[in-house]
């Protein structure tokens, strides 16, 4: 098969499988999970119930990939908010510890304004997606990320190195957690949060000479 031809067809397959994952988040946004239907999907995104079924065999599939898009975009979000390069964190959050603050602060809101996905607790509607390998690899790769970053400060001696990254990363997704639960004025709220959680992981300062 000639390559253009595989990449007209690859990239058909990919505008399908976008415009169903994207009704599948409007319905689960306006309608909740329990609102997601083949036949809701298929109207919605203008695709015939038979080319539905083709890409998904039914709606378990559909939510199982509309939460992995989910998470990889949660992922991203926070990874981007971690780079040295990023440019929408605050004011002075270009340094090692102001980067990770950036990141848990993606982190964070995410928790509060996605859908049922990486670091929400179960409920009746979500708790089969909850038990899929794709949550669980999320939430290894995302302390990963933040251990490295974590060990980064170590070495700059911006990080406490009394402990290690990775427990001091398993420290921030714990402590973020609290997120689900702020109260409004979220925002403020979130601030104080990291606040603790950054002074909990800096390093002492040195005894003056």
């Amino acid at each position: 098969m000639p390559r253009l031809w595989t990449e007209t067809i690859d990239g058909h397959k990919q505008a399908v499988r976008t415009a169903v994952l994207d009704s599948v988040a409007d319905l689960a946004a306006t309608q909740g999970l329990t609102g997601v239907t083949m036949s809701g999907v298929a109207a919605r995104s203008g695709i015939g119930r038979a080319t539905l079924y083709k890409y998904f065999p039914d709606v378990r599939a559909l939510l199982l990939a509309w939460h992995e898009r989910l998470i990889d975009e949660h992922l991203a979000h926070v990874e981007q908010a971690l780079t040295p390069s990023a440019r929408h964190g605050a004011p002075g959050e270009q340094d090692v510890l102001g980067r990770l603050r950036a990141g848990l602060r993606a982190y964070g809101t995410r928790l509060r304004h996605s859908p049922p996905g990486l670091g929400t607790q179960p409920d009746h509607a979500d708790a089969g997606l909850h038990g899929e390998t794709h949550v669980y690899r999320a939430e290894r790769r995302l302390a990963e990320l933040l251990a490295r970053h974590l060990s980064e400060a170590q070495t700059q001696r911006a990080a406490r190195d009394d402990v290690p990254a990775s427990e001091l990363a398993a420290f921030c997704l714990s402590a973020m957690s609290a997120a689900q639960s702020l109260g409004e004025p979220a925002q403020p709220a979130l601030e104080r949060l990291l606040d603790l959680v950054i002074e909990a992981l800096r390093a002492p300062a040195q005894p003056t000479q």
